[in-house]
């Protein structure tokens, strides 16, 4: 049973990037976000027994189209960002019970390589992006139901400047209230869900507010025996405030993105588990448009 990353580097950012470049969308600023969308998978909402856990992810994502408000392709000439990020999480599940929960806390942070082409210019970056860290709740309901009420903060570590093409960091700060549940069973069913609701603050050197974000990531699967889970995952994304430049209003300023893909997950029954998935983004409006593959890895320390 292990607790669900709150994973901050920025695929999603990496997916938004230049948006900006192509005038008709734009959704949030540069078409990014500070969590990375579809980061979770199978056993996220399971918290562990008291101890402290480390977790690592490995992540590869390539985009190469930027849609407008009806998901057509723009067209931006010479468009294309690859990532790849290593990011390490460290947990701490505290022992202590709060309104019948388990207290866990947590830390993550990224470290990332990112390049970004437009239009015959490029640019490419390699650094630590933006820092999450926070508390959460962890509930035990049933040998296979569990869940986490967190409360996770965005913090703008990650190298920035508004006059680059490739940026790891997005230089402002923001809170999410967020839940996960998952269904486990070894040989049946198993379901998770990771859903998030970010609070943007402000961009100080452009002086933009992106819109709020509402978020979650999926997962389906039945489990085959001898720790294997085979199944499907990916992700839902709504902006669901716009943006505002200078304080006022931007019009057509909120992004959308559906993805999926397959999954699979071993755990080992020694108190570690890797989960393995590739999604693809089908759908996404006012923002890039690409596919990435997850590693993830859950240890005892």
């Amino acid at each position: 049973m292990y607790f669900s990353s709150n994973a901050t580097f920025p695929t999603a950012v990496l997916a938004g990037l230049l948006v900006a470049a192509a005038t008709q969308a734009q959704a949030t600023e540069s078409g990014g976000s500070l969590y990375p969308n579809g980061a979770e998978s199978f056993t996220a909402g399971a918290l562990p027994p008291p101890g402290i856990y480390g977790m690592l992810f490995g992540e590869s994502y390539t985009a190469s189209r930027v849609n407008d408000a009806s998901g057509h392709d723009l067209n931006v000439p010479g468009f294309k960002v690859t990532a790849n990020a290593v990011v390490p999480r460290f947990i701490w599940v505290t022992g202590t019970k709060v309104w019948g929960g388990n207290l866990v806390l947590h830390a993550l942070v990224p470290v990332v390589n990112l390049k970004v082409s437009v239009a015959g210019n490029s640019q490419s970056k390699t650094g630590v992006g933006d820092i999450t860290a926070g508390p959460g709740l962890g509930f035990h309901h049933s040998q296979n139901l569990h869940s986490i009420l967190g409360l996770d903060f965005y913090l703008p570590t990650g190298g920035y400047n508004k006059n680059d093409l490739a940026n790891i960091g997005r230089n402002y700060y923001a809170i999410e209230p967020l839940y996960v549940l998952s269904y486990i069973d070894p040989t049946g069913f198993n379901g998770d869900i990771k859903a998030g609701y970010i609070f943007n603050q402000r961009n100080r050197a452009t002086d933009y507010h992106s819109g709020d974000e509402f978020h979650f990531d999926y997962a389906i699967g039945w489990g085959l025996g001898n720790g294997w889970t085979a199944g499907a995952g990916g992700y839902v994304y709504q902006q669901t405030t716009p943006d505002r430049q200078s304080g006022a209003e931007l019009a057509n300023s909120k992004g959308k993105t559906f993805a999926i893909g397959p999954a699979l997950k071993y755990d080992s029954g020694k108190g570690w588990f890797t989960t393995l998935k590739w999604q693809k983004e089908v759908r996404s409006e006012n923002r890039a448009q690409g596919s990435a593959l997850w590693l993830k890895a859950v240890f005892p320390l």
